[in-house]
């Protein structure tokens, strides 16, 4: 059984160094019994594994393939993972640039909602201040129609 340890080393930002507490599992790549050891869970282990393993079966579906020496199957293996890597790295680049994006429309968005806010609230105060000066004025028209029957009438009265 081969074993493959990764060690990792923290520098703290007060410069004192530390080690992160360290897992290991047993996964089976291409055939073989493995420990892997690092920091992340054994779940996530076992899927980088059998991402190898799904790499391995790919290549021995091909014939020329098999007739290959080990050396050039492991360059092309390492050559198609980075492949994989460096796509998907690309894709998250794109899909993290559209985030980007959308977070600045949504912010103009927010922006144009608030401004509409603020229009709508200075128009309904507008609206509300225009309303009672109509009614007010509509009261002394009132009044000075009133006013104006009462002089005719008086002065019909008069005569």
């Amino acid at each position: 059984m081969r074993s493959i340890k990764v060690i990792i080393i923290l520098e703290f930002s007060d410069g004192r160094m530390g080690m992160v507490s360290e897992k290991s599992a047993k996964v089976l790549i291409g055939g073989k019994v493995y420990t892997l050891s690092g920091y992340e869970e054994e779940e996530y282990l076992q899927k980088v594994a059998n991402y190898i393993n799904a790499k391995l079966e790919e290549f021995n579906s091909i014939d020329d393939y098999k007739r290959i020496s080990a050396d050039l199957k492991a360059t092309l293996l390492e050559l198609n993972i980075a492949d994989d890597y460096f796509k998907a790295k690309t894709q998250v680049e794109s899909l993290e640039s559209d985030l980007d994006i959308r977070d600045k429309e949504i912010y103009n968005l927010k922006h144009d909602l608030i401004s509409a806010q603020l229009k709508t609230e200075t128009l309904e105060e507008t609206i509300t201040k225009l309303e009672r000066e109509n009614k007010e004025l509509l009261l002394h028209k009132t009044k000075l129609e009133a006013s104006l029957e009462d002089a005719l009438l008086g002065s019909l009265s008069d005569d």
